[in-house]
């Protein structure tokens, strides 16, 4: 895929970048992303962004933030802005971002409205050479969270609450853009939001047209269309409005000059009446109907409509122009970079309709943190974006090479895009599907001449296609878990069993590569016996340390990226603080001194494989790992023995596969330590499972590693730390995952 030029005198599609700033209040707290993705010290990140290509940046200088008691301090801001000036990238300047302002108002307190145009005027004053401005980020969608749900302050819950909140922010939008446009007459108003679909059964039509209407409603105040005539303005009077300040929307409207879509795979809904095909938490309704609003990409038998459909719906709707402020997709990496191609490859088809699309932004450049509870709790949960901000600098994912392309307007190939997203693919439906027959009268009319988009356009069923990841240890933990992730991911894989390919012999992994064509191999096989290896360090020697080599000769030949596994067993146990990628090699063991050697031949034979260290599994699949073994000997009232003098990381498999693929597409390479955070001893993991599965520990015996009566040396201390990135979550976090998947939840 490539970029596009503009046709007939068209500016060309362009490029934007953002990144996620909000600062949301719950009760008293404040959630601040621009602290949480370490944004607020680097100065440098900006260099980062600008060698992307991109043209524009959606950038922060927040009111909350600037003046959070009234008096600005824009040194920050004097800082960033001035760089983005001399690196050539035009900023977007938002002014709040699902924030409530300072602490002193509130979107329910009518003096929001001139404080934030005071505050739009310091701005301005400041920076009389920005031009473009999004004074308040997606207005509808802050106001249901704040005003609606009671999601974030001030936490109302009634629909008088919710038109307060949108009204507010509207009118702030209105009297921001005066007061910069007093000081700059050229300056431009972006105005994002979320413009999702709600469709239903015919049942709950009049509640889908509801929210359809709704959908409109922060653009239709803004374009000043909220009169009389509107199909909303009896319920806006009965909510609180007064004619009179819906007249002055009408009088004194505001334009935007951009149109801003946020489109998530989430925006679309559908509500069903019948309760009995979902989950009693999912249960809702309103003052006439019980029902349930589930994501429509679970449930739709003909899909959503996508970027496209939203693109051509918001342009005939306004005939403005019209740009893509926010793409991004939480989850691993090869369906962010199929979110953004498909959002990418409907603006440049929105184009070819006719419609004036000006942009794409390549949404949270730095990723978001627990936007998975609506950033209501403070766990941790990070999604990386364009780069990854979990190691000790920023590191760019694939989607810095997929944005790089798209801004330049170059081709860009990356073998996971034959495949389509999650969202394109069967096994989004989780649901008994509803067919566009039975939901009949709920297909309304759109309140405007929207464009129809067929289902044969929207979402055909597709499946994973392209050259396969070739994946070695058929009948080992590791293997098993991969081609399982792999298949849940949309990655065409072929796991193989030693008879199908012999890591150590150059011509079974010739005849095998050449039989699959993959573009990566990950090699989970080899010798895992570690006190045998003592016995037969040979065969050790050769499953664990030739093998790989061979592997790494083969793949270097044929241009095939590489995957392999070490162990936290090359290590001597010496230190005391967890071990880091750079820290050397002194293994004690047969097995371990096999793994050394594997890391430095394969590395040295093909320096861009990516060699991963990592310990101690825990595994959802297999019923024979170790804190399988303990829990199930405590809940049967029998006596389990663990060391209580040997530290170790360990490592719930799904997060290894998962991080390990996501590095792999990157095109990570060299050594990585991958383990789940948390130092603990042997007898602390069955205590913590135990506790966690609610399991008595009397039977837990914790004792000196020597009475185990190993035959291999084994280091003390072995936790493993990194010095690239801790992409695996806290052990606690692992462990009741582990449990949740192993009693029939999903592994995450």
């Amino acid at each position: 895929m490539s970029g596009a030029a503009g046709g007939g005198g068209a500016p060309a599609l362009e490029l934007w970048g953002g990144i996620e700033c909000t600062v949301n209040r719950v009760g008293d707290a404040y959630h601040d992303q621009l602290d949480r993705n370490g944004h607020a010290r680097r100065l440098d990140d900006l260099d980062r962004f600008a060698a992307l290509g991109i043209r524009a940046l959606r950038y922060p200088v927040l009111w909350e933030r600037t003046a959070p008691d009234g008096c600005a301090s824009f040194a920050w801001a004097d800082a960033r802005l001035g760089r983005l000036r001399d690196l050539g990238v035009r900023p977007i300047v938002g002014l709040v971002h699902h924030g409530s302002g300072p602490p002193q108002t509130s979107l329910l307190d009518p003096s929001f409205v001139d404080g934030l145009a005071r505050f739009a005027r310091e701005v301005a004053e400041r920076y009389p050479w920005v031009e473009d401005y999004t004074p308040v980020n997606e207005p509808l969608t802050t106001a249901r969270f704040s005003g609606l749900y009671g999601h974030w302050y001030p936490h109302g819950q009634d629909g008088r609450a919710f038109l307060r909140a949108l009204l507010t922010q509207c009118r702030a939008v209105a009297a921001a853009m005066r007061a910069v446009r007093e000081v700059n007459p050229r300056a431009r108003l972006v105005q994002t939001e979320d413009v999702g679909e709600t469709s239903s059964t015919p049942l709950l039509a009049y509640q889908a047209q509801h929210e359809n209407h709704r959908r409109w409603l922060s653009l239709d105040l803004l374009m000043g269309r909220v009169d009389q005539d509107h199909p909303l303005y009896p319920q806006l009077l009965r909510w609180g409005a007064s004619p009179g300040e819906l007249e002055a929307f009408v009088v004194s409207p505001c334009p935007p000059d951009i149109l801003g879509i946020n489109y998530y795979i989430t925006s679309e809904r559908f509500l069903d009446e019948r309760l009995e095909r979902y989950p009693s938490w999912m249960h809702g309704g309103n003052e006439r109907h019980a029902y349930v609003d589930v994501e429509a990409v679970r449930v739709v038998a003909e899909g959503v409509g996508g970027h496209l459909a939203r693109l051509l719906e918001v342009w005939e709707r306004y005939r403005r122009p019209v740009a893509i402020t926010e793409a991004h997709l939480g989850g691993s990496r090869e369906e962010q970079l199929r979110w953004l191609a498909e959002a990418h490859r409907a603006a440049v088809a929105a184009r070819a309709a006719g419609a004036d699309v000006r942009a794409v932004t390549a949404w949270a450049l730095l990723g978001s943190f627990d936007w998975d509870s609506l950033v209501v709790r403070d766990r941790g949960r990070y999604e990386p974006g364009v780069f990854d901000v979990r190691g000790q600098a920023p590191r760019p994912t694939a989607l810095a090479a997929l944005v790089r392309a798209l801004a330049r307007g170059e081709p860009f190939d990356h073998p996971v895009l034959a495949s389509p997203g999650w969202w394109r693919r069967p096994e989004r439906l989780l649901y008994s599907p509803v067919s566009l027959e039975e939901r009949g009268a709920a297909r309304l009319e759109r309140s405007g001449d929207g464009p129809t988009i067929e289902p044969s356009d929207r979402a055909a069923a597709g499946k994973a296609e392209g050259p396969p990841v070739l994946i070695t240890g058929a009948t080992g933990t590791l293997g098993r878990a991969f081609a399982r992730l792999c298949a849940h991911r949309g990655l065409p894989s072929r796991l193989l069993s030693r008879l199908e390919m012999d890591i150590a012999d150059p011509a079974s992994v010739e005849r095998a590569l050449e039989r699959h064509a993959p573009w990566a191999v990950v090699n989970t096989a080899g010798y895992v016996r570690v006190d045998d290896a003592e016995l037969e360090p040979h065969r050790c020697e050769r499953e664990n340390a030739a093998g790989p080599a061979v592997l790494a000769a083969a793949c270097r030949e044929r241009g095939v990226r590489l995957v392999t596994f070490s162990s936290d067993q090359v290590f001597d146990g010496t230190g005391a603080t967890p071990y880091v990628e750079t820290d050397p090699a002194r293994p004690l063991s047969a097995y371990g001194r096999s793994k050394a050697v594997a890391e430095q031949q394969v590395l040295s034979i093909l320096p861009t494989a990516l060699v991963v260290r990592t310990a101690a599994f825990i595994d959802p699949w297999d019923a024979s790992t170790f804190v399988a073994d303990a829990l199930r000997a405590l809940r049967d009232g029998r006596p389990f023995s663990a060391a209580e003098d040997m530290i170790v990381t360990p490592t719930y498999t799904p997060d290894l596969v998962n991080a390990a693929l996501d590095l792999l597409i990157d095109g990570e390479g060299g050594l990585w330590h991958l383990a789940n955070r948390d130092a603990v001893t042997w007898a602390e993991l069955v205590a913590r499972a135990a506790a966690l599965a609610r399991v008595d520990t009397r039977h837990l015996v914790g004792c000196p590693s020597r009475a185990l009566c190993l035959v291999a040396p084994r280091p003390r201390y072995s936790a493993l730390g990194s010095r690239r990135g801790l992409l695996l979550p806290a052990l606690d976090d692992a462990l009741a995952r582990y449990l949740a998947e192993r009693d029939g939840g999903p592994a995450r």
